[in-house]
């Protein structure tokens, strides 16, 4: 059993960053594949980065964050995390991490495997 904890969500303005954090523990944390998700009111769950196992040699973002958004792990540390930039008011949504423990390179929710509580991300105008 994997369990995933976010942490590092809050208020910031429009234009500002913020470094999202999820902590990982009961597995083999490098052997996973890793993603981003977030959820705004009313919306779909929709995908944010991808990051794949080991050393993370593969990443991939949706449009909406490209060249914003940064996605990292640290496999010592068994976190995974989501730098931030220039945000916007429509990046405002709960954010989850989650784990692919069978590694299918996927962006479609229904194929990961575990996933945290969430962390609220809220960008003001």
């Amino acid at each position: 059993q994997v369990q995933l904890v976010e942490s590092g969500g809050g208020l910031v303005q429009a234009g500002g960053s913020l470094r999202l954090s999820c902590a990982a523990s009961g597995g083999t944390f490098s052997l996973y594949n890793m993603g981003w998700f977030r959820q705004a009111p009313g919306k779909e769950r929709e995908f944010v980065a991808f990051i794949s196992w080991a050393g993370g040699a593969i990443t991939y973002y949706s449009d909406s964050v490209k060249g914003r958004f940064t996605i990292s792990r640290d496999n010592a540390k068994n976190t995974v995390s989501l730098q931030m930039s220039s945000l916007k008011p429509e990046d405002t949504a709960v954010y989850y991490c989650a784990a692919d423990i069978k590694r299918r390179g996927t962006a479609r929710s229904n194929e990961y495997d575990y996933w945290g509580q969430g962390t609220q991300v809220t960008v003001s105008s």
